[in-house]
């Protein structure tokens, strides 16, 4: 499910000009953690695009794009990468993504043949997995509807079940309230784009008047004027998860046609990327804009890759992606060319993981990195009951292949609250962070906005791995991880983790330590890099 990746010291972000190339300047962690709080909010324009900010000059932590460009990349373009986007779908025709979307070179439009024999008739942007279906359940609700009482995730996903749908009956009750309220306003006010002021200003001596106006007065406070936007988000995904994701009696996979418990059963899905609603598509497209949105052009925001070209694999419904399309849209991928695939989903069960396993190590063996989100339950998935799926482990601790980077989510604001709350974290499972929280990118039909999650933090670390492979093609998946890692700032400061606000140096709170920083990364791979 979407969301709801040489050993150095420190690096200061600094340039020193000697022998035609910039270097790294070692520096104690403790003086980047002198940085000075940005007390005051940002500009509207630099929020839109505080990923690429800078830390020491911004004192944000961003990851250094702009300064990699300016100062490293120059205008260079590098070698084109294709660059795999699992995930709910991409709108292939908005106006900052169309000219970045890739087309098969062996396959003809729409002629209906498989001229590439690759198993896939005229996938031509992608392929998608998911045919018409758009809503699901969760793996939990799967696999307790199949009923096996003997197997070993039958009772914690039953219990898990249980657990969930009081917390949504729960959620149902509130946003029931709320929507009553709101519309006890509205009626009084005689419209429903009223504003604050509007609602404080209302005099009644009627209880349920009075009681809705304290409501809306929290909830605009909360959500700002958009609020019916925000509150009808609100309620699709409560209405969602009693109506899909948690019922046991729903089966959306029907109308696609296979049997998802056989690997071996492939003949199915379709070449409509965007699936059968494109304004349905939010989540994926907003993934490929982080990435490859197109920079400079007073449109939105800007990409972090500049020279990429997107793939499209629907895998991710509106519930729990299933087993089989992940480890077939990996390979999908890998072989059309996909050198970075991002993986903005994932789950707690996973009953097939060993095909995604499987599919994980082919990547490895065909020199592609995948990049994938660390998952927005704010826990530490060091813990064995705390497994996300998919991972690199199948023991929590070694891992199967060296092409898997896993990246947890950074709030725009430097400092003991930097970890966004929802970002799972774990010393040995989550590989390093990236800015997740307030990323603005594209949506569907032309339009942008403001997305949070693991899901936004790991195509801003995919974003600088296309980089990297675009402009050092020698280095291969393993090093481009790496370096990644390596390359990143290292952070001392005591933070506050997940939602039960644990406090741990943010060096425990990954397995690097450290906030990925595309600046250092660029000059870490021309040193690793045989390219001259």
């Amino acid at each position: 499910m979407h969301c709801k990746p040489i050993f150095l010291t420190a690096f200061a972000l600094a340039v020193l000009s000697g022998c035609g190339s910039s270097k790294m300047i070692a520096t104690a962690p403790e003086n980047i953690d002198k940085v000075p709080l940005k007390i005051t909010p940002l500009k509207d324009a630099d929020l839109m695009r505080w990923s690429h900010l800078d830390l020491i000059k911004d004192t944000v932590p961003g990851m250094s794009v702009d300064k990699a460009y300016k100062e490293i990349i120059k205008g260079k373009k590098g070698a084109k990468v294709i660059v795999g986007v699992i995930d709910s779908g991409v709108d292939i025709d908005h106006e900052d993504l169309k000219g970045v979307i890739w087309t098969n070179p062996k396959e003809i439009a729409g002629n209906g043949i498989d001229d590439d024999k690759n198993g896939y008739i005229d996938d031509i942007h992608g392929w998608n997995f998911l045919g018409d279906s758009g809503n699901e359940t969760l793996e939990m609700t799967r696999i307790v509807k199949k009923g096996d009482v003997n197997s070993a995730d039958y009772k914690k996903a039953r219990t898990e079940l249980e657990k969930k749908l009081q917390e949504a009956q729960g959620n149902k009750q509130q946003v029931d309230f709320i929507f009553k309220a709101n519309q006890t306003v509205a009626t009084h006010l005689k419209k429903t784009d009223y504003t604050l002021d509007e609602v404080k200003a209302i005099t009644t001596t009627d209880p349920m008047l009075n009681q809705s106006k304290q409501v809306m007065m929290s909830v605009i406070s909360q959500t700002g004027p958009d609020f019916n936007s925000e509150l009808n988000e609100y309620k699709n995904q409560v209405y969602d998860q009693l109506n899909y994701n948690l019922n046991i009696e729903f089966d959306g996979r029907k109308v696609v046609g296979d049997n998802p418990d056989d690997i071996n059963d492939k003949k199915y899905g379709n070449n409509t990327v965007y699936g059968p609603d494109k304004k349905d598509v939010v989540h994926g497209t907003h993934v490929a804009g982080i990435i490859a949105q197109v920079r400079g052009n007073n449109k939105g925001g800007d990409g972090v890759a500049n020279n990429v070209q997107i793939q499209v694999v629907r895998a991710v419904p509106n519930g729990d992606e299933y087993d089989k399309d992940i480890a077939l849209g990996i390979r999908y991928c890998v072989d059309n060319g996909a050198k970075v695939i991002n993986g903005s989903f994932g789950k707690s069960f996973s009953p097939h993981k060993q095909w995604v396993y499987d599919a994980i190590k082919y990547a490895e063996s065909k020199d592609v990195l995948i990049v994938h989100a660390a998952g927005n339950d704010g826990l530490d998935i060091d813990i064995a009951e705390n497994e996300n799926y998919p991972n690199d482990s199948t023991d929590g601790k070694t891992e199967i292949a060296n092409n898997f980077l896993s990246v947890g989510a950074l709030n725009v604001t430097y400092g003991s609250g930097m970890v966004a709350g929802f970002s799972n974290y774990g010393s040995n499972n989550v590989d390093v962070f990236a800015p997740g929280a307030k990323i603005y990118a594209t949506v569907p039909n032309n339009k942008y906005k403001y997305e949070q999650g693991t899901s936004m933090a790991s195509p801003n670390a995919a974003g600088v791995a296309a980089l990297i492979r675009s402009h050092y093609p020698d280095l291969t998946a393993a090093q481009v991880k790496k370096i990644l890692m390596d390359s990143g700032l290292p952070i001392t400061t005591v933070v506050t983790l997940g939602e039960n606000g644990e406090k741990r140096p943010f060096t425990n709170a990954s397995k690097s330590g450290k906030i990925v920083n595309a600046y250092n990364a660029m000059i870490m791979a021309a040193q690793m890099s045989k390219k001259k």
